[in-house]
């Protein structure tokens, strides 16, 4: 299977290797070089943002109508290439071939949504105050924008960073993850093939920190947009403040999940182990704190590392498997050190806790019980395979653990009892929250967190609104 040549994507041209820096793109289940990756030069980046200043008047000026169209045929692209460019994620980030095909699909679905609402980007008259004066209300694009997606979702998250600013109006300038080039060169270059002109959309690659200095810096960009972790979403946002410039920041989490006693705890379980070990829980919505009614808790956590046990690990390209690797080397050890700590302050394991022996960067599904507050991983995003566990006996209780934390990105609960869905509503904290489904993720709803987890959201309305700014215009 061949991988594709490597690029930087800058005014309409694919920039190579040549005079440039590379960086080896690994594959996380076998271990070997797949390719080598040319990182932009601060001149690679000028030229970039020139290309963006200058042609997004032209991007802004077809229209929302034309731009829709270029829009939907890149997601019917994305559908034809379903097969080859699923298996390049698989490749370059691990996750199983059945999951990167779904990833794929939801990209095209994201596209096509805005393909669709950018010509929904209204604006209002407001009453008149005096005869013959006239008050209007205009939505703009806010202008060239700089997004930086990460390795999780080689495909969704790109997707996301270029569906909203491009159906806007907006030109971009997209840092995609160096560890899963190929993936998001895929989405750029269907977009590309549709009829994106040259220059409005840009693809750029090198070392995070100065990338981001360097585009977040230029007075040309009016908009960053960024996925990744607290700390670096926290240094972007400042950067960014600098120049008064709209920021969407999707941060990390450490979602906390209700488990009340009148569920059917077999039927909570199979669903709790396919959210679980999903892209092998390195998903920033991923379920990790369980919190179990004591009634139900010893069957909840034996039933749990049963599932952990048989679950099918393996390179994500074999039929049949259904948790691949860790994403890069780093990662393991990084788990390991927060179950290891967690164990020596008390936690009961019960399945898992260690790397699986081989190539590759396979880590075994885990399950940690009675786990204290104490321990690192009640408090910090763990990214991996690992669901820990708490009893509790009382709803204000585990509502108070439920927001203990920092964080309020994403939430679940499961119950039957119709009263406690809604308190559970209106008090838990958190930009999502799911109540008996670990589903809340799909290109009509907003995306997004608050408290530490983050501002704005991307997809559904909200993400259209954060590249676009408000204008009051009267005339008399």
């Amino acid at each position: 299977m061949s991988y594709p040549d490597l690029y930087l994507l800058i005014d309409g041209q694919r920039l190579g290797a040549e005079g440039r820096r590379t960086v080896p793109v690994i594959n996380p289940a076998t271990e070997e070089v797949l390719g080598q990756l040319p990182l932009a030069t601060a001149a690679d980046l000028d030229r970039a943002l020139e290309a963006a200043q200058r042609s997004w008047p032209v991007w802004r000026a077809l229209g929302p109508q034309q731009r829709g169209r270029i829009l939907r045929k890149a997601s019917d692209l994305l559908r034809e290439r379903a097969d080859a460019i699923a298996a390049i994620a698989t490749r370059e980030e691990g996750k199983p071939l059945p999951e990167a095909r779904m990833e794929l699909m939801m990209s095209a679905d994201i596209i096509e949504w805005y393909a669709e609402e950018g010509r929904r980007a209204y604006g209002r008259v407001l009453p008149q105050r005096i005869p013959g004066m006239r008050m209007t209300v205009v939505k703009e694009p806010v202008g060239p924008v700089a997004a930086f997606a990460p390795w999780n979702f080689p495909l969704g998250n790109p997707a996301r960073k270029l569906g909203s600013p491009l159906a806007a109006g907006c030109s971009v300038i997209l840092k995609p993850a160096e560890e899963s080039p190929a993936s998001a060169l895929a989405i750029a270059q269907a977009l590309v093939d549709a009829g994106v002109p040259a220059g409005v959309l840009n693809v750029v690659f090198g070392v995070p920190a100065d990338v981001s200095q360097q585009l977040i810096s230029s007075p040309i960009i009016r908009g960053v947009h960024f996925t990744g972790s607290i700390p670096v979403g926290k240094q972007l946002t400042a950067m960014a403040a600098a120049g008064m410039k709209r920021t969407t920041m999707e941060l990390g989490g450490h979602a906390p999940v209700l488990v009340f006693d009148d569920v059917d705890v077999d039927a909570v379980l199979d669903l709790a182990a396919t959210s679980k070990f999903r892209n092998a829980g390195q998903v920033c919505v991923s379920p990790t704190r369980f919190y179990v009614h004591e009634g139900i808790y010893e069957k909840f956590a034996q039933g749990f590392a049963a599932r952990a046990k048989s679950w099918p690990v393996g390179n994500g390209l074999e039929a049949g498997i259904k948790m691949g690797p860790l994403a890069h080397a780093r990662r393991r050890p990084a788990v390991a050190a927060l179950i290891d700590e967690a164990i020596t302050k008390g936690a009961r394991k019960l399945a898992g806790g260690e790397a699986l022996p081989g190539k590759g960067y396979f880590y075994a599904p885990t399950i940690l019980a009675d786990v204290p507050d104490s321990a690192r991983i009640m408090n910090e995003e763990p990214f991996g395979p690992v669901a820990v566990l708490q009893p509790f006996r009382d709803f204000d209780e585990v509502v108070k653990q439920a927001n203990r934390l920092p964080f309020g990105l994403a939430a679940y609960a499961f119950t039957n009892n119709a009263k406690r869905v809604n308190l559970l509503g209106e008090q838990i904290e958190s930009g999502m929250l799911g109540i008996n489904s670990f589903m809340i993720a799909m290109p009509e709803a907003p995306f997004g967190g608050v408290k530490e987890s983050g501002h704005g959201s991307e997809e559904g309305i909200e993400g259209l609104d954060a590249c676009l700014v408000t204008k009051f215009i009267t005339e008399s």
